[in-house]
């Protein structure tokens, strides 16, 4: 008589979440604090009051965090804002960086 054993195997997925990124924005000389606020308020999606504080952040500390988010969407932000800083001839500077 033969007996078969049948066994089952449990597996596991774990699943890793995506790297957050930081889309930091940089401090200058040159680039008008109305530019910067307005530029929070599109890109960003940030209301009024915020894109003020964040502004100021910036001017008194040297930088700020506009937001976090996936890798792509990190540098899709800072391409954005980029190329609308340098549309209105504004030399704003904006990094993606690793959280």
């Amino acid at each position: 008589m033969t007996t078969d054993t049948i066994l089952e195997e449990k597996t596991k997925q774990r699943f890793k979440e995506p790297s957050k990124y930081k889309v930091l924005v940089f401090n200058d000389d040159f680039t008008p604090m109305d530019f910067v606020i307005a530029l929070f308020m599109t890109v960003f999606h940030k209301n009024k009051e915020q894109a003020v504080a964040l502004t100021m952040a910036i001017h008194k500390e040297g930088s700020a965090v506009a937001g976090i988010y996936s890798h792509e969407i990190a540098e899709q932000k800072v391409n954005d804002s980029t190329t609308l800083a340098r549309g209105h001839g504004h030399p704003l500077v904006l990094k993606a960086q690793a959280e």
